[in-house]
């Protein structure tokens, strides 16, 4: 039996998932279910390091003006340019370095 770590990394070896995305195919649901991914993508992050793969993130966009955000684990709530909440999700991806 895996644990939800392994499962995310088993899952983020194949393709790129967005946090929301992650947590419908581990199954998780509830209010906290994307902060438990982000806590354990943060974790597996550091994990990567040592076995000499690297976590890829395409950052998160506001879908109405286009504006970018940095690349980082975390999901915004808000454009700081328009104000809009309508935000695309970052998506983050493993690879071999």
């Amino acid at each position: 039996m895996m644990t939800r770590r392994q499962r995310i990394i088993n899952l983020l070896e194949g393709r790129d998932y967005s946090p929301g995305e992650l947590a419908l195919a581990l199954e998780l649901r509830g209010r906290g279910a994307k902060k438990v991914i982000i806590e354990d993508l943060k974790a597996i992050q550091r994990t990567l390091k040592r076995e000499g793969k690297v976590l890829l993130i395409k950052p998160a966009e506001c879908r109405k003006c286009g504006f970018v955000f940095r690349p980082e684990i975390h999901v915004p709530s808000r454009c700081p340019r328009c104000k809009s909440e309508w935000i695309e999700e970052p998506r983050f991806k493993i690879e071999a370095r």
